[in-house]
């Protein structure tokens, strides 16, 4: 959908048709980190499909940079003033939007958190997401069963999202550590931990060129590092550029999360081992169907049994599959994946 400015701050599109509850026209609002990561331009395709089906209005906002707060802030506040029926919400910062989220739902939105959780979960009425825990402990088990014995002298480069915690990418750093085998100390933080297997951490903004700059001082720190978790596979593919700029490029393991085609054409190359695919489509349209559900009835959806949210999926994609750890190849990860 084409991106209106509205303002000095936020992105706002209107979809055509309207959807009834009680002779009332529905609306929605999908909130995401930026427009550019492939992963938020998908799941804004799914939101926008699922939204023309049900005809819905959809307005759509993303922030200028990952990270970018006050944008989103601002965008809670459209809706609000819009009166949509409810906001479907990827936080950049996933504590100090709690505010303004409170504030929607006081004037009777239903907000509905997408991939990343709020902090406390219960902040939004619903959330769908991916479990990001479970994706990089995927690829931190398969990281150490690659390595075998080797694992116990890895040298290990986290390259994270950025220093807000907790957040998505603090779910994925831990899940990959506990995977591999580490002692993370506090689950709700990165960096807090003592293995003297992890050289550093580093941001990369979720992006090619953070992934390249933060690679870059890691490897300052210690040449000899073997082993890189990235944030998700734009990241990874700014590592491997650094790698590759030293000579390093086949002798080091990179994993990441994300499943975008991309990334998964990257494993098929070699750049990266393997990826935790997720599906952001499905999570997008699923929250369209959730706010036209609580627009016509006031009904919201269940956490999937045993979880705090509605858990849309995850698959570990390698071409390089380790016995006692289930995984699709790229062949599969093709028919499924993104951008």
């Amino acid at each position: 959908m084409k991106k209106l400015l509205a303002g000095s701050a936020i992105a706002l599109v209107a979809a055509t048709g309207a959807a009834y509850a009680g002779g009332h026209a529905t609306s929605a609002c999908l909130i995401t980190k930026t427009d550019t990561n492939p992963f938020f331009v998908k799941m804004r395709e799914g939101a926008t499909a699922a939204a023309e089906e049900l005809g819905i209005n959809l307005l759509t906002f993303a922030g200028r940079v990952d990270g970018d707060h006050e944008t989103q802030v601002a965008a809670i506040e459209t809706c609000i003033a819009e009166g949509a029926s409810g906001i479907l919400l990827t936080a950049s910062d996933t504590s100090s939007i709690v505010s303004a989220v409170t504030e929607a739902r006081e004037a009777g939105l239903v907000v509905i958190a997408l991939d990343t959780p709020l902090s406390p979960i219960d902040a939004a009425d619903a959330t769908f997401a991916t479990d990001n825990f479970l994706a990089g402990e995927l690829i931190g088990a398969w990281a150490a069963a690659s390595l075998g014995d080797a694992a116990a002298d890895a040298k290990i480069a986290m390259l994270d999202l950025a220093v807000s915690q907790p957040t998505v990418g603090v779910l994925r750093d831990q899940g990959f550590l506990t995977g591999f085998g580490i002692d993370v100390g506090d689950v709700t933080r990165w960096g807090d931990e003592t293995d003297p297997r992890i050289i550093g951490n580093e941001v990369t903004a979720g992006n090619e060129e953070g992934g390249r700059t933060a690679m870059e001082a890691l490897l300052a720190v210690d040449p000899d590092i073997n082993v890189v978790y990235t944030i998700n596979e734009p990241a990874a593919a700014g590592a491997y550029e650094a790698l590759k700029s030293v000579g390093r490029e086949n002798d080091v393991l990179i994993v990441s999360v994300d499943g975008g085609c991309p990334g998964i054409q990257n494993v098929a190359d070699g750049v990266i081992g393997a990826t935790s695919q997720q599906y952001p489509l499905r999570m997008a349209a699923l929250g369209i169907e959730a706010i036209a559900a609580y627009a016509a009835d006031g009904t919201l959806p269940q956490p999937t049994e045993g979880k705090d949210f509605f858990d849309t999926g995850v698959a570990l994609v390698t071409d390089k599959p380790v016995e006692g750890i289930e995984s699709i190849d790229t062949a599969e990860g093709t028919e499924l994946c993104w951008g």
